[in-house]
């Protein structure tokens, strides 16, 4: 058995990632799941939020809008709808999104599911941009 995880994010748009890694921590729909070489087989329904990768010391960030995880004993491989990686992530663009969801949600005539999602995008690409 390998030591280091085979990481791979793959959206409609093309391959956004792959690497070999320590760890992930994924925003699974029921809460977040972590996974480490040797996981247990399983496949994962994803939520909007931030996934965590580390190798060695480095931590690393990425935005995942939804999607699945499929985990094997030695990889991992998410399907998203849409994802970026931290370090790709236009902060001020996310901050401008997060202003617009939050002035939507103020209004009486919104679809609030809709206006809610995009809130919560924005705030999990800005999560994905802080470097803390």
């Amino acid at each position: 058995m390998d030591d280091k995880l085979t990481f791979e994010i793959v959206t409609p748009y093309g391959k956004v990632l792959e690497d070999k890694v320590d760890e992930i921590v994924a925003p699974g729909i029921l809460g977040e799941f972590g996974v480490l070489p040797g996981h247990a087989p399983y496949i994962s329904m994803l939520d909007i939020g931030v996934l965590t990768y580390k190798t060695g010391s480095t931590v690393k960030k990425v935005f995942i809008n939804c999607g699945y995880a499929d985990v094997s004993f030695e990889r991992v491989t998410i399907i998203s709808d849409s994802a970026e990686l931290g370090e790709h992530i236009d902060i001020e663009r996310a901050k401008t999104a997060h202003n617009l969801a939050s002035e939507q949600l103020k209004q009486s005539d919104i679809d609030l599911v809709k206006a809610e999602a995009a809130l919560r995008r924005a705030l999990a690409r800005i999560e994905a941009a802080s470097k803390g």
